[in-house]
């Protein structure tokens, strides 16, 4: 990668993080989004799940006091059966088809209230991991699904962020261990690139937490939804035009 690419990758880390930390979800599906068109199809999950992990983990560290235990430990049972699943598939979407399975992904933020999940119920967190997984290993990104599944309750933002951050970790090792392991495309990430994405995925998610302790938990939930959708809508063109021109 040349240095002016390496550091228009940080910049766009950092700003997408940032997005994250405030919501919990659409960053890192706008990072999954640029990485996919820059980017082979594996080396962009992996440098995506290295980037989540760190995100994701500083964001727990940082709101670890509100990270509900239950829902999240059922949830990652049902990931760990998927990712098992996945590894005797070892199946590798076409850039098209993983842009329009991550814009699709928001549709489900939409499900009528007698859908919604509670992330209380056991057996409902262990389908939503499975589900979340195998999106995760299709798309890069599962935020939608799991956001639906965190929102469908009664937890506050700080809860919602903080599980769901648990929650991304697990699923973006997985990730990382699918892609970077069995499919072989670790040695395809630039390792200076690397430790600049963390950096930048840390720097972005604090300097997000300001912004997330004043905001209420009304606006969070108003603005993660319209956040998302505009995301979506914009990776399913850019999905079906690869699709009908490739």
């Amino acid at each position: 990668m040349t240095p002016l690419l390496i550091a228009s990758l940080s910049l766009i880390i950092v700003a997408t993080s940032f997005i994250s930390g405030i919501f919990g979800m659409a960053g890192g599906m706008i990072l999954m989004g640029i990485l996919i068109v820059v980017m082979p199809l594996p080396a962009a999950m992996v440098l995506h799940a290295v980037t989540q992990m760190a995100s994701n983990g500083w964001r727990a560290l940082l709101w670890w006091r509100h990270i509900r235990w239950l829902p999240v430990g059922f949830f990652l049972l049902g990931s760990a059966l998927a990712f098992a699943v996945w590894s005797f598939i070892l199946y590798v979407p076409s850039k098209p088809v993983a842009l329009i399975f991550l814009g699709l992904t928001p549709i489900l933020l939409y499900l009528p209230a007698s859908l919604k999940p509670d992330p209380e119920s056991r057996p409902q967190a262990v389908g939503y991991g499975l589900v979340s997984m195998a999106l995760m290993l299709m798309a890069g990104v599962s935020g939608p699904l799991i956001d639906s599944y965190f929102l469908g309750g009664k937890l506050d933002r700080r809860e919602i962020i903080a599980s769901k951050a648990i929650c991304q970790i697990a699923c973006h090792a997985m990730k990382l261990a699918y892609f970077g392991g069995l499919i072989d495309q670790a040695a395809s990430l630039d390792p200076v690139l690397a430790v600049l994405a963390v950096g930048a995925a840390m720097l972005g998610t604090t300097l997000a937490k300001r912004i997330l302790q004043v905001m209420t938990d009304a606006q969070f939930r108003a603005w993660t939804t319209r956040l998302i959708t505009a995301v979506g809508g914009c990776c399913v063109i850019q999905g079906t035009y690869l699709l009908l021109t490739t």
